[in-house]
């Protein structure tokens, strides 16, 4: 009773949280002049991403080096085939070439280059770490001084500039009931798994996975339904490199992290590798530029297919 407790007390904070954020990430891109993409690459992203970087340092702290690595690598499956099949569902987002010639490909890299990392030696050391934070700091960098607008994104009304107190205050709680909401759903989701008997890799990258990703869901679906395409689409690219950049790297710097159940490198990793391909083809067929409810078909459908295979 007290596991079902948790997860409902986590999904009404992140849900909640996910419109703090919203509303403050708005008003920071007004305030500053800066494409909304760019903030829900940045602001967004990372705090939608701080639950995956609070539960991926502390598992490896505590000795569970495949809960953190499952976290993050089932979290990315999620961003891209739970959340963003659902985002889409409920409403088509029309997306710009330039958006996919620039952040599609650092996700793809950012992927490839973990891949890299830990694939062949099956460990992520303090200098692999270092390399990863590096890339997301020249990332974050071009990011602010060179993007333009990537999203067709339709402006709405109420688009009012807060008072920047306001704005920090949303942002604020906004991260807090995020980061608390998850705690509260990892802790009941993972008490109600671990009575069935499931490994620490299954439940990485399952529920715990799932449960870290809610936050992304949140700020997807409420930024879709206030017409901040720009926001929910930018959230998701930059939660995932934001997971393997910032949450692995900051992890990995602080104690190294090594795969102790090979199906993470045997299926997973192939597995985050593959849906993050697809979204590319996805956005050009069958009408291009653009993510439409089929496009959620797929996606979601491919998402329940990978926890089948991780579950059976």
């Amino acid at each position: 009773m007290q596991n079902l407790l948790f997860i409902v007390l986590g999904l009404v904070l992140l849900i909640a949280g996910g419109n703090w954020l919203l509303k403050s990430a708005v008003a920071l891109s007004l305030r500053l002049n800066i494409p909304k993409i760019v903030i829900g690459m940045t602001v967004v992203s990372f705090a939608t991403s701080a639950p995956e970087l609070i539960v991926s340092i502390k598992s490896a702290l505590d000795g569970f080096p495949d809960l953190a690595l499952g976290n993050v690598v089932g979290s990315n499956i999620a961003n891209l085939g739970l959340v963003l099949g659902i985002t889409t569902l409920l409403g088509s987002i029309e997306v710009q070439r330039s958006f996919y010639t620039t952040d599609w490909p650092v996700m793809m890299l950012a992927s490839l280059l973990f891949f890299g990392f830990i694939y062949f030696d099956g460990e992520l050391v303090q200098y692999e770490g270092i390399i990863m934070v590096g890339a997301l700091f020249l990332f974050l960098v071009y990011l602010l001084r060179f993007q333009k607008q990537a999203v067709v994104d339709e402006m709405p009304e109420d688009d009012v500039p807060l008072p920047l107190w306001k704005t920090m205050l949303f942002l604020g709680i906004g991260g807090v009931a995020l980061w608390g909401g998850s705690e509260l759903l990892i802790d009941g989701a993972v008490g109600l798994a671990t009575v069935y008997g499931v490994s620490e890799r299954v439940i990485g990258v399952t529920v715990v996975s799932v449960g870290t990703s809610i936050p992304e869901l949140a700020a997807s679906v409420i930024a879709l339904i206030k017409k901040e395409k720009a926001i929910s689409l930018g959230n998701l690219i930059g939660s995932n490199i934001f997971n393997l950049l910032a949450v692995l790297g900051i992890a990995s710097i602080i104690t190294p992290i090594r795969v102790m159940d090979q199906g993470l490198l045997s299926s997973d990793i192939f597995w985050m590798l593959g849906i993050s391909f697809m979204i590319l083809p996805l956005v050009f067929i069958p009408k291009g530029l653009r993510l439409n409810w089929r496009d959620g078909l797929l996606l979601v459908a491919v998402y329940v297919t990978f926890v089948y295979f991780t579950i059976t």
